[in-house]
């Protein structure tokens, strides 16, 4: 018989934002300090290609889209405490990994076990949060937690260039300790909830058919410069991707009812959320290609160390953190869409500098800090609009899953950007050129983006849910 128990203290807010808070910083600083490293790690491995290197990042970042709704489900059903804590613990244990490799397919590999763990844990972070606060706190704790992305990418290049002035492999070992420490603080403090009515598994299949999907069109993508675009593997690895692909939307139509759909095809119904989803995608990929390109420039032609390469590209992101605080006013005004299609254009004015006055030739007053003042506004406006104009169309039980969806669609933007700007670099054009046709690409990627965002309309801020992601039905349950 179960013995009773003496009743637990209600634990800290405070104390459990501190607590997700670290977990999410680690996982979405490695989203950006690993670009800072990608030199490093390249003359670590003689003879590795960018394209192989390319995969360091596009492996994180695919396993980590892909999973994320999967991930989001599972929680729900098994509880979002253990499977957090699950998800750090495996983080950690893969960074450690990350830290020791001894070949790039070995790095890789670890990569892709981290961002199970990345994965695991981000998206019940929102819902812990949520479940130590009371509905009148709710929104500020909703704000700190979306905040903790932007100062992972302001300090991501400093810091990961002090870290690769050690070595590269302190990019992953800094995450030991503080995932540690996060991990035995969890253990005491976080409470447990789960969803009791919804008692669905997360689509294996689907999973996998979307990771290789994405998979295959990357690969096509990365080795179309050196195989040729009408090659028979290139040609071979599109027609499979698209038909994985559309065996994904296919699977997720028609998935029997013991199982979610890794794709919720109801919520793209909405205007409002496929504008901002579609628009947060191609955005992502201008983002991603900028943030590697940036490095690959002042790392190589303009000669500097990591350390002034990172805190050379600091004032971007320094300055994204800074409007997406303040940006509220200006879409509590004009709307969402409106704010989302000014993000598009100012980011493309930024690149568009670049294109005018970039050479290689080190110009960091006239060239580079112009455009990096311009690209950081551009991030500030677009990514919390997108963010509340996906929250608006969305009821609190439907938080999760319309969340999940919009960062797995900007974390699959940024696999496309970054293997579209390796293609480009290896096309064969060399110098200032090859610069130029990624600078390019990107314009290309924010007027797209800003055609989608004139799809999200004026929607304007909403309060800030009442419930936690899984909604009403989540209910505490024993630690």
């Amino acid at each position: 018989m179960k013995q009773p128990t003496a009743e637990r203290e209600p634990t800290s807010p405070g104390r459990v934002l501190l607590i997700v808070a670290a977990a999410v910083f680690l996982v979405s600083l490695d989203l950006f300090i690993v670009n800072i490293a990608f030199p490093d790690v390249e003359e670590s491995f003689p003879g590795s290609s960018v394209a192989a290197l390319s995969w360091v990042l596009n492996g994180y970042a695919i396993v980590f889209a892909a999973l994320l709704v999967p991930a989001g489900i599972l929680a729900d059903r098994l509880g979002r405490r253990r499977i957090f804590l699950v998800g750090l613990g495996v983080f950690v244990l893969a960074s450690a990994a990350c830290g020791v490799a001894w070949s790039v397919p070995s790095l890789v590999a670890f990569r892709v076990v981290q961002a199970v763990g990345a994965a695991l844990l981000m998206p019940s972070s929102l819902a812990l949060l949520l479940d130590a606060f009371p509905p009148e706190r709710r929104a500020k704790a909703i704000g700190a937690w979306a905040g903790i992305g932007g100062a992972a990418a302001a300090l991501g290049p400093p810091v990961g260039g002090a870290l690769v002035s050690l070595s590269w492999r302190w990019v992953f070992l800094v995450n030991l300790p503080f995932g540690i420490a996060a991990i035995v603080a969890g253990r005491r403090a976080l409470r447990e909830s789960r969803n009791e009515q919804d008692r669905r598994w997360p689509d294996a299949l689907g999973t996998a058919a979307l990771v290789a999907g994405v998979g295959a069109l990357c690969w096509a993508l990365v080795e179309a410069p050196d195989r040729g675009w009408g090659s028979l593997r290139t040609v071979g690895l599109l027609v499979v991707s698209l038909v994985l692909l559309a065996g994904v939307v296919r699977r997720s139509r028609h998935v029997d009812r013991a199982h979610a759909p890794v794709l919720d095809l109801e919520l793209f119904r909405s205007r409002t959320f496929a504008a901002a989803t579609l628009s947060a995608l191609l955005f992502s990929v201008a983002f991603a290609a900028m943030l590697l390109e940036g490095v690959l420039l002042l790392t190589g032609p303009w000669g500097d160390s990591v350390l002034v390469a990172g805190l050379s590209l600091a004032p971007g992101p320094l300055l994204a953190t800074v409007v997406a605080i303040t940006s509220g006013r200006l879409s509590a005004r004009i709307g969402q869409g409106p704010t989302a299609v000014l993000g598009n254009v100012v980011f493309a004015l930024g690149v568009t500098w670049w294109l005018w006055r970039q050479d290689l030739e080190p110009n960091f007053l006239t060239g580079l800090l112009p455009g990096s003042v311009l690209t950081g506004t551009g991030v500030g406006l677009l990514l919390p609009a997108v963010s509340t104009a996906v929250a608006s169309t969305l009821a609190p039980a439907r938080l999760a899953a319309g969340s999940a969806l919009l960062t797995a669609s900007r974390q699959l933007g940024s696999v496309l950007g970054v293997a579209l700007l390796v293609a480009i670099l290896g096309s064969g054009r060399d110098g200032l050129g090859s610069y130029q046709d990624g600078w390019a690409m990107m314009l290309v990627a924010c007027g797209l983006g800003a055609v989608a965002a004139l799809g999200i309309g004026s929607a304007h801020p909403v309060a800030a849910p009442a419930a936690s992601p899984a909604g009403p039905t989540a209910v505490p349950a024993e630690a």
